[in-house]
């Protein structure tokens, strides 16, 4: 095998995907329904505090989020948590959970 060869197998083995991409419009749906449930709990302040300390935890947070699977179906389908599971998975998700939780706290911009 030439280096050339060896470089062309490796050039993706340690890719990682951008940050920041669009999410399917059922994941913005259950990011804003979970971001929507912690701000009106007053919880906004200490889950951001959790989430920006923990983000580079998040795949492991993913599962531990299987892992609390029947608990979590209280609260969500099977399948919400699971689609919930594959966003904290992703580059960004833990991220982009804490900015929505973040505009869910934010009271209503005044009219003029």
């Amino acid at each position: 095998m030439t280096l050339s060869g060896l470089r062309s197998r490796l050039a993706h083995a340690f890719a990682v995907e951008p940050e920041g991409g669009t999410l399917p419009a059922e994941e913005e749906a259950l990011l804003d329904r979970l971001a929507d449930a912690v701000a009106r709990r007053g919880m906004a302040s200490p889950a951001g505090l959790f989430l920006d300390a923990s983000a580079p935890l998040g795949f492991l947070g993913a599962q531990a989020l299987h892992f609390l699977r029947p608990f979590t179906t209280a609260l969500f389908s099977a399948e919400e948590v699971d689609r919930l599971a594959a966003i904290l998975e992703r580059r960004g998700g833990v991220s982009r959970l804490a900015r929505k939780i973040e505009e869910a706290s934010r009271p209503p911009a005044r009219t003029a």
